[in-house]
């Protein structure tokens, strides 16, 4: 067993629930927890090996709050450049717009690091592109966009029942 396996089996549950508790959402605490071990992975000698993955998970999650409200501001600019060119050109139909409308909405409401994740997967980048873009490890992009597009089709689809259940409702 090497040392990393002793400390992931030793720690990983503690970390996971410490992060989770920070977070409020266990895939994320999880991706967290991943990423201290795999930084974990790269140092040649921890002394207080409790002290140190708790540190580096906190300051993790800290890095990643100030990236996120940078990436909000970016996404914000972005929405509103795009606001601009709907008006320019104006939808086709009313079906279309509705349809787009659900679209963002759906996309809007995920999480930023999958929505990041999503939408650099579909301009073509890679899996290591994403994870350097986004400062994951490699091996949690996979999990990042699965989760993404499985959030994504519920929020969509539920978009898609509230609305039918609204012209069920107008039409009685």
């Amino acid at each position: 067993m090497t040392d990393v396996e002793r400390l992931f089996r030793t720690y990983n549950a503690a970390l996971v629930r410490y992060l989770t508790r920070r977070l409020g959402d266990r895939d994320w605490a999880e991706e967290v927890a991943q990423e201290t071990f795999v930084r974990a992975l790269r140092q040649d000698e921890i002394t207080n090996e409790r002290a140190w993955l708790f540190a580096v998970a906190t300051n993790l999650v800290r890095d990643e709050a100030r990236k996120d409200a940078r990436r909000r501001q970016h996404l914000a600019l972005l929405a509103a450049e795009e606001r601009e060119k709907e008006q320019e050109v104006g939808p086709t139909s009313i079906e279309q717009a509705q349809e787009a409308a659900f679209a963002r909405k759906a996309v809007d409401s995920l999480a930023e690091r999958d929505r990041l994740a999503l939408l650099m997967k579909e301009e073509g980048l890679d899996y290591s592109e994403i994870a350097e873009a986004l400062e994951l490890s490699p091996g949690s992009v996979g999990t990042t966009l699965s989760r993404a597009r499985r959030r994504l089709v519920e929020t969509y689809e539920s978009l898609q029942r509230e609305r039918e259940m609204r012209e069920k409702n107008a039409a009685s």
